[in-house]
């Protein structure tokens, strides 16, 4: 008698494909916060040709103000420490977010960097320094959520990353109960609703509730 199949947590660069293509229609569908731009597939080149097979997720000019500074925001009211605005402006940082697939995990990773609004690259001390309390709590204490700095895969230039060695094993308990066309479909949403904490995004509910 042949034993049921048991999912390793991990997936294919299709289902990669498959389920980053899901997320940025969701993202489109949902009401996402008016601070945060939308997600885009970047297909990589090959030659000056765009393939059809590779790319990544990217989420770009994310704007942070650093402290509180007596702005008024749209409403009268203060902008305070950590508050994500829409555009430029003084004392601000600006954040960049791309998921990729990892070949050697199986597993999607988030690469991101900071920097001024002049340019500059912001350190990873300065990037923790925007980071709210319960965030950094998450990078303290859980396991899996450890920065690292490597090159990005399809940029090749150093990124600050969640590292992906664990990732297989808590999204095994995470998705594990759903069929395996539901499951490949809401990986991303399912995973960017966890690594999303670490990190400082606010990612909706809606994006990981089932359709």
């Amino acid at each position: 008698m042949v034993g049921s199949f048991v999912w390793d947590g991990t997936l294919s660069l299709d289902e990669f494909n498959a389920s980053a293509k899901a997320l940025v229609s969701k993202w489109g569908e949902i009401d996402v916060d008016d601070s945060l731009p939308d997600w885009a597939w970047r297909p990589c080149c090959r030659m000056g040709v765009p393939s059809e097979t590779e790319g990544f997720l990217a989420l770009e000019g994310v704007y942070q103000i650093e402290e509180s500074n007596g702005l008024d925001d749209d409403d009268g009211g203060i902008v305070e420490h950590g508050t994500w605005v829409q555009s430029s402006c003084d004392n601000v940082h600006v954040y960049d977010f791309h998921i990729a697939y990892s070949f050697s995990y199986k597993v999607p990773v988030l690469y991101f960097q900071g920097h001024e609004a002049g340019g500059q690259l912001l350190t990873i001390d300065e990037i923790k320094m925007d980071l709210s309390s319960q965030s950094l709590k998450t990078l303290s204490e859980s396991k899996w959520t450890f920065i690292t700095r490597e090159e990005h895969p399809h940029l090749s230039l150093p990124w600050f990353t969640l590292h992906p060695c664990g990732t297989s094993d808590w999204m095994k308990l995470l998705l594990d109960k759903l069929g395996d066309k539901d499951r490949s479909l809401q990986y991303l949403s399912a995973w960017l609703s966890v690594v999303g904490q670490a990190v400082g995004l606010k990612i909706p509910l809606k994006l990981y509730c089932s359709s």
